[in-house]
């Protein structure tokens, strides 16, 4: 044992070394839970949202020549990269 290193540092590590296993283990074990659950739709908690009576109607907001001109540049620039 190295003269130099306190019992505190020694238990120091040891209580480091045990806390890295198991934190180890617990993602594993995690990992695995995850990876071999079948996938589900996300569940939200009862009443955390309202059911929804019917679809939302549709919007539409005519644009100005210049807006059109605007958008079709805008379109026209992502189109090249």
């Amino acid at each position: 044992m190295p003269e130099h290193v306190s019992v505190f540092q020694q238990i120091a590590v040891v209580i480091l070394a045990v806390a890295t296993v198991a934190w180890v283990v617990g993602l594993v074990r995690l990992v695995r839970v995850v990876a071999f659950a079948p996938p589900q739709a996300p569940r939200l908690p009862l009443g955390a949202l309202p059911g929804q009576s019917q679809a939302p109607a549709q919007e539409s907001v005519p644009l100005t020549a210049y807006e059109q001109d605007a958008f079709a540049g805008l379109v026209r620039q992502f189109g090249r990269r």
